[in-house]
């Protein structure tokens, strides 16, 4: 039978117990990690979130058939222990940092018993994933799990602290929302109170910070949850946390400088990584030709180079027909591959297509500086030449080539150097290099709608040296938007808001909405802009990223506590399930299944 911590109570954490505390006496409480019986004395490992303290019971020093109850303890069984600190009697354990002490138990309760778990509670699980998501309770014991979550809780409370010191204003803001279908797909919550309405779940708090800089708050801030009604990968979830703040009577410069300070106090408190400041800053027309992404990863080289007006007149149609189509020819250097074998080339080709390629082109470059290439016979050897020039290709190199749009060209060859990098090991986890990409276009074409949509949202401020281009080449405008980038990662985003009412009714023109639809959307918004409204901008990072790349995760569901699988359910919790008849009734909703083709539909009475 369990026992109870009646007049019990802990002293320390596994780990905090120190050789200070030598010949003192300890109340330890956690899980058994294991136990080795070894005749006459037996061996406890003891895991609190703290970290591992062993444990030494021997027959003659444990209280109350003490020695009984420790032969009977087995993997997860939750114990208290009293006992003396004292030096390790055997070898030091240096992969511990208790690895000099341990413990002489006097007493032990057993506080729970505990089955056989399914897996091993231990750093590094090999456990496949969709198993230890079942049981996340027990995946959170694992030491390297419990890391991150206390590093991300050490990460918001430095947030916290340093925006509150720079007077920012911490300011909750609605869950229960109107909902604006322009970006992704809205989470939806029916209402009760108003059948056959329904609030949306925020995809972000954008128009509330907006109007709390209407209000005169000045600056604000919110670790907020958001939700967007989206397909999953793995570095999004469909709810999710961000760091949020929006700030008055400022421009881009302002906006950078104070989260450049507050990125160098998060690393550096976190982790202890030092953050040079001024963060590089990059046009994200110079982020996409140099790297084909407007999230470069700059850790490492392999950039693009546009080989457009060296390939004009050559004989090889592939790059001549990409031109005449407007569009442009650009390769990647992968420096030392030249001995690349055949069946590796063709699966970066096959890569390649996955990203919208009809091909790509290589040439490799010999020892003895001669060329082995799937187009070499349609050129010169002049034209090859100033290619391998361009390209700084030297005898070993291996150069990739593709042709065709500007955009199709940016990202095949953009993840195309990524994939390259992942398989050269390229990418060092413990290097942080950030970068701010500026300067976006404000709109780009949907060829599904027909229609400029907006690159951020349709609150953002055009370049006020591009203003003049709103009406005659919309395409051509830049934002005053600007991106937060770690080792290819977007951790964050923003802009510059747009506050003069003449210039919010242009956007909301040129991506089609008509005044009724503006007012019918975002009419609150605009209302509020009626009444004196002060220049202002922000910038929200995600959160689950951002510690995601700290820790060296592969996935946010790595620190997120009880995070979804692909297809946004909980494997835990069985979430999303059916609900009662009757809450259904009081909601006015009824629910057809169409068992045909296995669809099913909401209606509203």
């Amino acid at each position: 039978m369990a026992e109870t911590m009646k007049g019990l109570k802990r002293t320390h954490r596994c780990a905090e117990v120190t050789k200070r505390e030598i010949g003192s006496t300890v109340t330890l409480m956690g899980w058994v990690q294991k136990s080795r019986n070894k005749g006459g004395i037996i061996f406890v490992d003891l895991r609190d979130r703290s970290g591992i303290m062993q444990i030494i019971f021997e027959e003659s020093d444990v209280k109350s058939e003490g020695f009984a109850k420790a032969e009977k303890l087995r993997s997860e069984f939750v114990i208290a222990v009293v006992g003396k600190v004292e030096a390790r009697s055997g070898a030091v354990n240096e992969n511990l940092s208790t690895g000099e002490i341990e413990i002489r138990a006097t007493e032990i309760r057993i506080l729970s018993e505990a089955q056989t778990p399914p897996f091993p509670i231990e750093e590094d699980s090999k456990t496949k994933e969709d198993i230890r998501l079942k049981y996340r309770y027990l995946d959170l014991r694992r030491p390297d799990i419990q890391r991150n979550l206390m590093l991300r809780s050490k990460v918001a409370t430095t947030v916290r602290n340093f925006l509150a010191e720079e007077g920012f204003l911490e300011v909750e803001t609605p869950m229960l929302i109107k909902s604006t279908p322009e970006g992704a797909r809205d989470y939806l919550v029916p209402s009760r109170v108003h059948p056959g309405n329904f609030y949306a779940l925020p995809q972000s708090p954008q128009l509330f910070k907006q109007l709390l800089m209407c209000s005169g708050y000045d600056r604000y801030f919110q670790i907020a949850r958001c939700f967007r009604d989206e397909d999953l990968r793995a570095d999004r979830q469909p709810e999710f946390t961000q760091i949020d703040m929006e700030l008055s009577f400022v421009d881009i410069d302002d906006v950078i400088e104070v989260n450049e300070r507050l990125l160098k106090k998060v690393f550096k408190e976190a982790i202890g990584v030092d953050v040079q400041l001024p963060i590089q800053r990059m046009t994200w027309q110079e982020a996409m030709d140099r790297f084909g992404s407007d999230k470069p990863d700059t850790r490492f080289g392999m950039e693009l180079k546009d080989i457009s007006d060296l390939v004009k007149g050559c004989g090889f149609g592939v790059f001549t027909s990409a031109l005449e189509n407007g569009g442009s020819v650009r390769g990647i250097n992968a420096n030392g591959q030249g001995s690349m074998p055949r069946k590796k080339i063709d699966a970066l080709v096959n890569f390649a297509k996955e990203y919208g390629a009809k091909g790509l082109a290589y040439l490799s470059i010999n020892e003895d500086g001669s060329y082995k290439s799937s187009f070499a016979k349609f050129m010169s050897e002049e034209e090859l030449a100033a290619i391998v020039e361009r390209m700084e290709g030297k005898p070993g190199d291996l150069l990739f080539f593709a042709a065709d749009k500007n955009q199709v060209v940016w990202d095949v060859l953009g993840n195309l150097r990524l994939e390259i990098a992942r398989n050269l090991d390229l990418l060092d986890k413990n290097q942080f290099n950030f970068l701010w990409v500026t300067e976006f276009p404000l709109l780009e074409w949907s060829e599904e709608q027909n229609r400029y949509v907006a690159m951020h949202h349709p609150f953002t401020m055009p370049m006020e040296e591009d203003l003049d281009k709103l009406d005659s080449a919309p395409g051509e405008v830049r934002a005053k938007a600007y991106d937060i980038v770690l080792n290819g990662t977007e951790i964050g985003g923003g802009s510059v808001r747009i506050f003069q009412n003449d210039i919010q009714a242009k956007m909301f023109e040129i991506l089609g909405f008509t005044p009724e639809q503006s007012e019918e959307r975002f009419g609150f918004l605009l209302n509020a802009f009626k009444y004196g409204v002060p220049p202002h901008a922000g910038l929200a990072y995600g959160f689950d990223r951002l510690v995601m790349l700290m820790t060296g995760a592969d996935s946010i569901r790595e620190v997120i506590a009880f995070p979804k699988v692909k297809d946004a359910s909980c494997l835990m919790t069985n979430a999303p399930d059916v609900v009662d008849e009757k809450q259904l009734e009081e909601l006015a909703i009824a629910i057809s299944i169409d068992e045909k083709d296995e669809k099913t539909t909401l209606e509203t009475e």
